[in-house]
Parts: structure tokens; C-alpha cells; sequence
């Protein structure tokens, strides 16, 4: 049941995260004004704001102009929902688990605001290191100086890629590093950041070897490096273990 409810705040908080997904690149307020249409700009009801299901109903259609709703809303509420039952299920009811769900929720944003946009926003970065160091010395997750060095390590790596790359990767990833950093710590960190570079480098391998990109062609990081810290969250003591 605890897991099932976890679902459904999941789900719901996803509806949220969409709409830090669409306004935050844009530099819109996160309240005002309320959801609209993207297309006619028409207001949306509250039965037609229900997640997942709303979609389903409407035929992923707006009810007033019969634009296209993208396929980005479900997926994240979908997906939010998922990670909230699963962080549940792997943490229990601790005060871990507020700092893991703020983590997933940072991700989440992320992962969606760089696939579309190739940006990965200050707004929300800087704040999450702030707040993922905070977290974790005040859930006593190890001593003041794992977050510290994870932050230290997890944007030192990045800004290391930078200057040698010659701007092959942006500031943007790099402050997304110390913040998985702030939030996992060191230890947690490299994990995050083998299986990022490892699974980014196979969807590049794959992407170039169809045609879809050429070797100029950005590749969005942000969605990587969120994976690989997702996964570290739930697992990155067994990997760091060896079991």
C-alpha cells in the first residue's frame, strides 16, 4: 500500500516536473499563469490534468483544438512515479528517502529539459548542490566531507574534459556532476560517472553507426549522467562492492 502511494505522489509530482520542464528553459514562472494548451493556449481542466490517464483518454489530443500533446508528459509522469515507488521500496520510510526523491526529482527535470532543449539550466543545478549538500550532512550520510569532495571531484572531472576537449562538453554538464556529487558523495560518484561515460558512449557508437548523427553532432550528456546517478542511488554500494 506505502509503495502503491508512493506511486500515485509520484505520478503526481511528475505532472509538476513537466511544467518545470517547459517553463524553466524559458525562464517562465513555475505558478503563474496555470496549464494551458502549448497550441490554442487554452486552459486545462482538472479532469484532463489527471496523470497518465488524462492522455490515455484524450487520445494524447488537447479536447478544445485537437492539437498533438507530446509524448513527453506521460513518459515523465510515468517515469516520476516509477522512481518514487522504487525509492520507496529500496530505502523505506527514513529521512533518506526525502533527500533521494528530491535528487530523483532533480534528474527527472533535467534529463527531459536536455533532451529537448540541450541545456542543462543553472536554476536548477545550483540550487541542487546547495541543497544535496545540505541533505546529505544533515541525514548524517557520512561526515561534512564526502558531499564536499563529491562535489570537488564530480565538476573537477568535467572541467578537466573542458579544457582538454576545447569545449567539447558544456558547463552545464559539469555543474550537473557536482551536483550528483553533493548528493551521492564521492564513493557513489564514480560509479554514476562509469556507467554515464560507458552507456553514452554506446547510444553515440550506435547512433553514428545508423546514420542518425555525425561525429559534429551533439549528443545530450545530461540524460547519461542522470541515469548513471539513478542507478547509483538504488545500487552503488553492490557495484562499489563487487556483489
Amino acid at each position: 500500500m506505502m509503495a502503491a502511494g508512493a506511486f500515485a505522489v509520484g505520478a503526481i509530482v511528475g505532472s509538476f516536473l513537466n511544467v518545470c520542464a517547459s517553463r524553466l528553459p524559458k525562464g517562465r514562472s513555475l505558478w503563474m499563469p496555470g496549464s494551458a494548451c502549448p497550441a490554442c493556449a487554452s486552459p486545462i481542466r482538472w479532469y484532463d490534468n489527471i496523470p497518465v490517464l488524462s492522455f490515455l483518454l484524450l487520445r494524447g489530443r488537447c479536447r478544445d483544438c485537437a492539437g498533438r500533446i507530446a509524448w513527453r508528459y506521460p513518459i515523465v509522469e510515468m517515469t516520476t512515479a516509477l522512481l518514487f515507488a522504487g525509492a520507496y521500496l529500496r530505502i523505506g520510510w527514513r529521512a533518506d528517502l526525502v533527500l533521494a526523491l528530491l535528487f530523483l526529482c532533480v534528474l527527472v527535470v533535467i534529463t527531459a529539459i536536455d533532451i529537448e532543449h540541450q541545456l542543462i539550466p543553472d536554476r536548477v543545478t545550483l540550487p541542487g548542490i546547495v541543497a544535496g549538500f545540505a541533505g546529505s550532512v544533515a541525514t548524517g550520510r557520512g561526515s561534512w566531507s564526502e558531499p564536499l569532495v563529491g562535489i570537488l571531484l564530480g565538476g573537477g572531472v568535467f572541467f578537466v574534459i573542458i579544457l582538454l576537449s576545447g569545449g567539447g562538453m558544456g558547463g552545464g554538464d559539469m555543474k550537473l556532476g557536482a551536483m550528483i556529487g553533493a548528493f551521492l558523495g564521492w564513493k557513489l560518484l564514480l560509479p554514476a560517472l562509469f556507467l554515464a561515460v560507458f552507456l553514452g558512449g554506446v547510444v553515440a557508437a550506435a547512433l553514428l553507426a545508423a546514420g542518425r548523427k555525425g561525429r559534429k553532432d551533439p549528443i545530450p550528456f545530461g540524460p547519461f549522467l542522470a541515469f548513471g546517478a539513478a542507478v547509483s542511488l538504488f545500487w552503488g554500494g553492490e557495484l562499489c562492492n563487487g556483489t
